[in-house]
């Protein structure tokens, strides 16, 4: 079987044996938002073809691939949603050379009733409950951040904060950007700084305005603030989905995933990171439970 994790800006390949280990794997910097509408098919065929020549018929994607900007989208089946459940969602997408499926998104509603989506990260996930088993806190940091809560492989419910996307719009937009010129090397004073102002009174929208006051008066260096301000952010978001005392697995980018794991555990929690491999298992996964008839 083959795999493919395609999101929004990457395309990463898996090629498995039969009993779901990698044989071989690809990644191209070919996101949905690099291919044109109707030349989904032909960059599924530029970039695995040769494995497809070879015998591989059955195709499995995931990913953003699954979306209304994809290749045909595939919905969200809602929580709790299981291995089998979304081995049994999957949709069929026209292909001439294999049998080409479809991994759903999963949505899911906080506890205000509001509605929660996620379409890849399911995939993810699942890598780690197929892994791990049991009860877990599962916490994918990104541009979107997800916090899952897996029971029994099942995820049950999902939470999404939008911490990359805010530090990247106050690096931009905001009388903050000064602040944050370069990428420079991450202070860690700076950081865990912001970490624990975060447990203040005040809130977020205040908070964030005291990093520019700090500059301006000597009480943070400037050169500090942006690691200030990621530490700022990312404890405002443990503190607010991470239970007291609790054990998070963190999967993701390696850089970001530590950033967590620190913030994590100054805010009285503790954090194991995952390997890289959590997509590759979760695609092996459901399609050892998808009839492929």
């Amino acid at each position: 079987m083959i795999g493919v994790d395609w999101g929004t800006t990457n395309f990463r390949a898996f090629r498995f044996d039969v009993a779901g280990q990698v044989m071989e794997r690809r990644t191209y910097p070919v996101g949905i938002l690099n291919v044109k509408a109707g030349e989904f098919a032909e960059t599924l065929q530029e970039k695995v073809g040769d494995w497809i020549a070879d015998g591989e018929r059955r195709v499995l994607l995931s990913g953003m691939v699954g979306s209304r900007q994809g290749w045909v989208e595939a919905g969200y089946l809602p929580c709790p949603a299981t291995l089998h459940d979304l081995a049994r969602a999957v949709i069929s997408v026209p292909f001439s050379d294999a049998h080409v499926l479809l991994i759903p998104g999963v949505r899911s509603k906080d506890s205000t009733g509001v509605p929660e989506v996620m379409r890849g990260e399911e995939t993810e996930v699942m890598g780690i409950a197929e892994w791990h088993g049991g009860s877990k806190l599962v916490c994918m940091p990104g541009t979107h951040t997800k916090w899952i809560e897996l029971e029994a492989q099942s995820i049950v419910r999902f939470q999404t904060c939008m911490t990359g996307d805010l530090f990247a719009a106050l690096r931009k937009e905001t009388i903050l950007s000064k602040l944050m010129r370069g990428e420079g090397m991450p202070d860690e004073e700076g950081f865990f700084r912001g970490v624990e102002r975060s447990a203040d009174a005040g809130g977020l929208l205040h908070h964030l305005f005291g990093a520019r006051a700090l500059t301006l008066t000597g009480g943070l260096k400037e050169e500090a603030a942006a690691s200030y301000l990621s530490g700022l952010l990312i404890g405002h978001e443990v503190r607010s989905m991470m239970p007291l005392n609790a054990s998070v697995h963190l999967v993701g980018a390696a850089q970001l995933c530590d950033l967590y794991r620190r913030a994590i555990g100054a805010c009285g929690g503790a954090a194991t990171m995952e390997d890289e491999e959590a997509a590759a298992r979760g695609l092996a996964a459901i399609g050892g439970r998808v009839d492929w008839r």
